[in-house]
């Protein structure tokens, strides 16, 4: 086990988070060494991954691995923090998640275009910045293109033009925290607010990253309808859909680990 301290020289590194689902077989292939990155928020352990050999390539298993963490218990400025001392130039988010538009698919890989996040909060109630209090450097993170990336998306989806969907008009990630699941009067609120899938995660990753002037891509998958009256097509334990919403999406996460490049970040970070 290494040390990544505050390194920040050198190349600019990929960086990807994963989820539950990616614990075990997958994470076999990715020949992951762990780093420690200590920052003023905790201290975190990426893997890099020795499928690579052109450029840095960091992996965050969010819940921790083994799987120990709930959603409420993620330290995500932490998290954020250890990206950034790595130099990540361009950062792919996997989450498994509840669709919302019945018109969507399931078990089929899609990039997200836009956020839906009412409260700009952690799970602790705090405000979903990496400037909770006043120190250097710190500014407005101004939205110019999205919180997505639209190069990285465009990126992605080239090298894979038949296995991500695309909704017509982008695809509208809804933050709804947990630990607890939605109920269908929730699940109902945020359809009528525009929101398309849904998951207890992946927003303040994205929040934060921006913040670091991080690219971001998110590559979501479902592997549930979240919509009052619609019927799944089966009745199965959520662990089973987990690991089809995996190999949904595994392919494109090896091909970014061997052939991402990072971007430009095209919002802006306005300092006084």
């Amino acid at each position: 086990m290494t040390d990544s301290k505050k390194r920040k020289a050198g190349p600019k590194s990929l960086g990807i988070i994963l989820g539950s689902a990616f614990e075990n077989e997958f994470a076999s292939k990715l020949m992951l060494e762990p780093e420690v990155a200590d920052t003023p928020w905790g201290r975190i352990t990426l893997f890099s991954s020795g499928l690579s050999n052109d450029r840095p390539v960091y992996i965050l298993f969010r819940h921790g691995l083994p799987h120990s963490l709930l959603p409420n218990q993620i330290n995500y400025r932490a998290q954020a923090a250890a990206l950034q001392q790595v130099n990540c130039g361009a950062l792919l988010i996997n989450s498994s998640v509840g669709v919302l538009d019945p018109d969507l698919p399931i078990y089929k890989p899609m990039l997200v275009t836009d956020l839906l996040m009412p409260e700009n909060r952690l799970p602790d109630g705090s405000t979903c910045t990496m400037y909770p209090e006043p120190k250097a450097h710190q500014g407005h993170l101004l939205i110019r293109e999205g919180l997505f990336s639209q190069s990285l998306n465009e990126q992605i989806s080239a090298r894979h033009p038949g296995s991500i969907f695309k909704p017509e008009n982008g695809l509208v990630f809804v933050y709804a925290g947990g630990p607890r699941s939605k109920t269908a009067a929730e699940n109902r609120m945020w359809a009528q607010l525009g929101g398309q899938v849904n998951s207890m995660t992946l927003a303040p990753e994205v929040v934060l990253a921006n913040e670091l002037e991080i690219p971001v891509s998110a590559l979501v998958v479902g592997h549930k309808y979240s919509v009052p009256g619609r019927i799944n097509p089966e009745v199965r334990k959520i662990a089973e859909t987990l690991v089809d919403a995996r190999e949904a999406t595994e392919s494109i996460l090896l091909d970014f680990i061997e052939h991402g490049e990072p971007v430009v970040f095209a919002n802006q970070i306005y300092r006084y």
